[in-house]
């Protein structure tokens, strides 16, 4: 394994009096065979923080940050990052996810035990090229399976963020928890209530993800149904979760409302995952509500802001996830004529391609059809053709601007108006993107402008 470190961690080991490991998911992929583009790397030791701080600093280490309660050091050197700990032991209250005590040990058994999985707890010495495994974390590894630390109900029980690793580390590695480990899980699954939440929605970006870290085909659905099978999908997505078992028409569907929201971010570009596990959000309420689906995009736009606003989701992304959700039945049935699509795609411009992407997952879900879906095929052919008519897509692309109009004598409270107007007539092929025709056709709307 010494021939994946770098030089510099392996000369800082070597001037340390005291072992120097590295542990976790670096000594898990390494055993593993799997491989990440970014690669993970917390180191540890027997020793406290002061004595590694020295030894870091003498070896050229920047000290990044240094938490001494946790027994934590970051540092950095030529852009490697590295999390040093201490061994210790912690203490949990049942749910919370800070340990209230925390005992620092020179017990490399001890420090294994405060961890989570079995496949984590695997150390690998730098200097002396050994590893060493005080629980069994080794055959863990080659039998491509998770189990815990210490008896399931007390890992979980003492953190309930362990929930959502579970789920992350399992989609991504290919690793199947045992009965032990899913059984504690679904016993504790509650516990993630008590989780920031934007530490759920950390790791529940890592899972729709999964299949980015290591390159593991449809990790990301393997996730998802960790976090139904566990009970913990429940309680940080109750909305989508009320989905589970709710039937759909034959004709259309193979799945269940809420396995074909899992199917679509399955087939889904990286880019619009969470749009495509909310897209149907809105279809258990209005099952509920109204006795229908119909309406479900509008609604589920609403529930998808709820629940990005639940989770602390950036803002701006957060409402782009909700417009997406909000579009993605239009002209699912290809009825739309050519002229308000062409409106339709000036509109929304800005969303078109993540649009496009979803609803293509959301078409490939429906009976696991890879195949083109025929409202994007449509929908691409009059993209295609406006752009080769040169036809503007945004108001930067109007050979007119708001100064034009007001020197032509378009007053300023119609300028906005008008220029959206211009727009969506050159979309429609009723006037050129030229000056002379702009400000013409700006005129004669204007005249109507109050």
């Amino acid at each position: 394994m010494k021939n994946v470190l770098s030089q510099n961690l392996i000369s800082l080991a070597e001037i340390c009096p005291f072992p120097l490991y590295v542990v976790g998911g670096r000594v898990r992929d390494f055993l593993g065979g799997l491989k990440a583009e970014k690669p993970d790397c917390d180191i540890c030791a027997p020793v406290g923080t002061g004595d590694f701080i020295s030894r870091a600093k003498s070896a050229g280490f920047k000290i990044n940050a240094v938490y001494k309660h946790t027994g934590t050091v970051k540092i950095e050197k030529d852009g490697e990052e590295y999390e040093f700990s201490s061994f210790r032991s912690d203490e949990y209250v049942r749910g919370v996810h800070t340990p209230v005590k925390t005992f620092f040990t020179d017990d490399i058994s001890l420090d294994a035990r405060r961890r989570d999985f079995k496949c984590n707890a695997v150390y690998y010495d730098i200097y002396a090229g050994q590893f060493c495994d005080p629980l069994g974390g080794i055959a863990d590894i080659k039998a491509k399976k998770m189990t815990t630390v210490a008896p399931a109900d007390k890992v979980f029980g003492e953190d309930g963020l362990r929930l959502m690793r579970l789920a992350r580390i399992a989609a991504q590695t290919g690793f199947t928890p045992d009965k032990e480990c899913m059984q504690g899980a679904i016993n504790n699954a509650r516990l993630i209530a008590d989780i920031a939440p934007e530490r759920i929605y950390s790791e529940l970006n890592g899972i729709l993800h999964a299949d980015l870290k290591y390159g593991i085909n449809g990790a990301q659905y393997a996730g998802l149904e960790i976090l139904k099978e566990s009970g913990v999908l429940a309680f940080i997505l109750p909305e989508l979760a009320l989905g589970d078992k709710m039937e759909q028409r034959s004709d259309f569907h193979n799945h269940d409302v809420l396995e074909h929201s899992f199917r679509s971010v399955k087939y889904a570009d990286k880019s619009i995952r969470l749009a495509a596990l909310l897209h149907d959000a809105g279809k258990p309420y209005c099952m509920k509500n109204y006795g229908k689906y119909h309406g479900h995009d509008i609604e589920g736009a609403k529930i998808a802001l709820d629940i990005c606003a639940r989770l602390r989701v950036p803002k701006k992304f957060a409402e782009r996830v909700s417009v997406l959700v909000g579009l993605h039945m239009y002209d699912l049935d290809c009825k739309a004529k050519e002229n308000k699509v062409r409106r339709f795609i000036v509109k929304n411009y800005e969303y078109l391609e993540e649009l496009m992407l979803l609803k293509q997952a959301d078409y490939s879900a429906c009976k696991d059809d890879l195949s083109p879906a025929p409202t994007v095929v449509k929908m691409r052919a009059i993209l295609e053709n406006m752009k080769a008519e040169g036809v503007p897509f945004t108001l930067k692309e109007l050979s007119v601007k708001g100064g034009d109009l007001i020197n032509a004598g378009v007053k300023k409270e119609c300028v906005g108006t008008t220029l959206e107007h211009l727009l969506y007539e050159c979309a429609l092929k009723r006037v050129a993107n030229e000056s002379d025709a702009l400000i013409n056709c700006a005129l004669k709307f204007a005249n109507g402008c109050k």
